[in-house]
């Protein structure tokens, strides 16, 4: 079915269509950003972090109210089992005073009887450290991907490939700070794992692309043909490699609980808007860029020329 929409210039409408989406969105992520900003979670920030069981299984949104009566700020409570909690606080509410109201609730009330494993403070400072390395990985990865395509491709499918990573990397930011999920270090790691996938969709496409435009090299078939056709001869590898790698971010979002959520978020939304983004932009901005078979045709000099004449 998608190959039949990809023949043609209903193929090339599609696809210009997308990068056209593409950039509505992009735009959209960047006011998000700019307006809400990222909820940066205690890794980031610094604060408290208590870890507590309970007796027996205590709903999380039980636990949640009976907290709320006896903590005076604002509170994170995740579930790591049925009665294993996590509470994190901001460092504007983790007063000690406020601690020990809360804690003393949870620990001297007979249904929950809960028990402190251990209360640690996370400082801004450590927090701040961890942020600035965390970009600095990033920024050096995207340094070694920019290398990598200017080495292995021409520069036009290189833009289009960087321009397609840059694209899935606001969209998943922007994705964050509209619904306000939490950005932690999790995260943080997931999109370091996004541009190595992102780039795998993109070169797989561009070596298609470029493989085509050196058959084509008498210029009987448009640019725009010969892309469709390399997005139509990958596009079931594409799909399938997406299909199962989304099927595993869904089990570990829907099984692995709270600590992994916003990982895999992310990493789904990456997977989907790598694949969208290495058809819709990195395929179809080089061909906005100019390029062609001639920019893959092999020069010879005259002297090889006149031996080729040669009878």
């Amino acid at each position: 079915m998608l190959n039949y929409f990809l023949k043609g210039e209903a193929g090339t409408r599609l696809r210009f269509m997308g990068m056209l989406l593409s950039a509505m969105l992009v735009l959209l992520s960047v006011f998000t950003l700019t307006q809400k900003g990222l909820n940066f979670g205690l890794d980031f920030t610094g604060g408290y972090l208590t870890e507590f069981t309970t007796s027996q299984s205590v709903e999380l949104k039980e636990l949640q109210s009976f907290i709320a009566k006896n903590h005076n700020g604002e509170f994170e409570l995740t579930a790591q089992g049925n009665s294993h909690f996590q509470l994190r606080e901001a460092p504007s509410v983790s007063t000690t005073a406020n601690s020990l109201d809360w804690q003393s609730a949870v620990t001297q009330n007979d249904d929950i009887n809960a028990q402190v494993l251990s209360s640690a403070y996370i400082g801004s400072q450590v927090g701040d450290e961890l942020f600035d390395q965390g970009c600095l990985a990033m920024f050096a990865a995207m340094i070694a991907v920019m290398i990598y395509l200017a080495v292995r491709f021409e520069w036009r499918l290189a833009v289009g490939s960087v321009v397609a990573l840059v694209h899935d990397l606001i969209l998943v930011l922007g994705l964050f700070s509209l619904l306000q999920i939490e950005f932690n270090l999790t995260v943080l790691a997931s999109l370091l794992a996004i541009i190595g996938y992102s780039l795998n969709d993109s070169i797989i496409v561009g070596d298609r692309v470029r493989e085509l435009l050196r058959v084509q090299s008498n210029n009987v078939l448009s640019p725009a043909t010969i892309i469709n056709n390399a997005i139509k001869s990958t596009l079931t590898r594409t799909l399938i490699t997406s299909g199962t790698t989304l099927a595993t971010v869904a089990s570990v979002w829907l099984l692995a609980g709270a600590p992994l959520q916003g990982f895999a978020i992310a990493l789904f939304t990456g997977i989907v808007v790598g694949t969208f983004s290495s058809i819709c932009i990195a395929a179809t901005l080089p061909e906005l860029l100019g390029l062609s078979a001639k920019n893959y045709e092999v020069k010879v000099d005259a002297h090889t020329q006149t031996l080729l004449d040669m009878p």
